[in-house]
């Protein structure tokens, strides 16, 4: 099968490969691969500023169709279409197991960077992790599920976003378009997005078409404290979203909080360390919470609310062929697109 490998450790080293198709063991299924989304995780896996474990198929994010399974799987039958939650080789004995937090267990290697992943045209996944796509819900949609359980992880499952809260989301990214989403379905009174002159293109564009934005910010061109002067005048928002990674970014947002404010960290950064407004966020007691990966009850959340058409995701992607994943690469990377599906069957 033809697949996009990581071959070596360093910048670069992305190569398409022949690679046989996976043998599946009897509590696993072997899907053939509808549809795989590029995430800034494979982006820094390019560049080498994520961990991984090479030679290594990359990708995590995926939709597909059962195609085989082993003797003791029960609720997987050839035909289903599924995806799967990235949280392969987890234990199941340490604390964070066995507390619902498979997510964040030590032993962990995900497909896609600890083991291979879905930018193929098969990928092998134990039962347990898997989900049914629900009736109406597309393979491409279907594809864009991590994200946004994630999103609904930690905004629906951990943050308090309750009806009538202030939230600002930095960054108009995918995550931070689904975040906009989420806070519009948990019933937020206002919502104000933060971005840059490179987020006035196609990404803006998406924005409006969602209809979930009260206000976009270009700090490059105003000030956000100044636009909500109103707000601040109140003492600040009460929900900070920040999915951007930048430094300015992460102070600002600080900056805006209300006291006992929320800040929730989504977005990751190219930097080792980035600078932060220690005293400022002590002296207003403000709650931060930092996100990594997903949950099993996100991923049930995420797969409902594109059911019922609340949560929107056509807008946010482009499809094309596995083999064109070097540009896919090259033009999410130049903000030409704002999320890529990779598919292996529309070569």
């Amino acid at each position: 099968m033809k697949a996009v490998v990581k071959t070596k450790k360093g910048e670069g080293f992305l190569e398409m490969q022949e690679r046989p198709v996976p043998q599946i063991e009897n509590d696993e299924v072997l899907i053939r691969v509808s549809y795989a989304g590029i995430c800034g995780t494979d982006i820094h896996i390019k560049h080498d500023q994520y961990p991984y474990w090479p030679p290594v198929i990359i990708g995590h994010e995926f939709s597909g169709v059962v195609v085989k399974t082993g003797e003791n799987v029960r609720d997987f039958s050839e035909g289903d279409r599924v995806v799967g939650e990235p949280h392969n080789l987890h234990c199941g004995r340490c604390e964070l197991c066995r507390t619902g937090n498979i997510q964040l267990c030590l032993k962990k290697r995900s497909i896609g960077w600890g083991i291979d992943g879905a930018f193929a045209e098969y990928v092998k996944m134990p039962e347990a992790l898997l989900h049914k796509i629900p009736e109406g819900v597309s393979l491409a949609d279907a594809a864009m599920a991590e994200p946004c359980a994630i999103v609904a992880h930690q905004l629906l499952e951990r943050g308090r976003i309750i009806p009538g809260a202030s939230v600002v989301i930095m960054g108009l990214g995918p995550i931070a378009l689904i975040a906009a989403q989420m806070a519009k379905i948990a019933g937020a009174g206002k919502i104000i997005m933060c971005g840059c002159n490179s987020d006035e293109g196609i990404r803006l564009s998406a924005l409006r078409k969602l209809s979930v934005c009260d206000r976009f910010i270009n700090v490059q061109k105003e000030s956000a404290e100044e636009v909500l002067k109103e707000e601040m005048e109140k003492g600040g928002v009460d929900v900070v979203v920040e999915a951007s990674g930048a430094a300015s970014a992460i102070r600002s947002g600080v900056r805006l909080l209300k006291k006992k404010g929320l800040f929730c960290g989504i977005g990751m950064t190219n930097a080792e360390e980035i600078p932060f407004p220690w005293n400022e966020a002590m002296g207003k007691a403000i709650d931060l919470q930092f996100n990594m990966s997903s949950s099993f009850k996100g991923w049930e959340i995420a797969l409902s609310l594109l059911q019922t058409g609340k949560l929107r995701t056509e807008e946010l992607y482009e499809i094309r062929p596995l083999s064109a994943f070097e540009a896919a690469f090259a033009d999410l990377e130049k903000g030409n697109a704002i999320k890529i599906l990779l598919s292996p069957s529309e070569e």
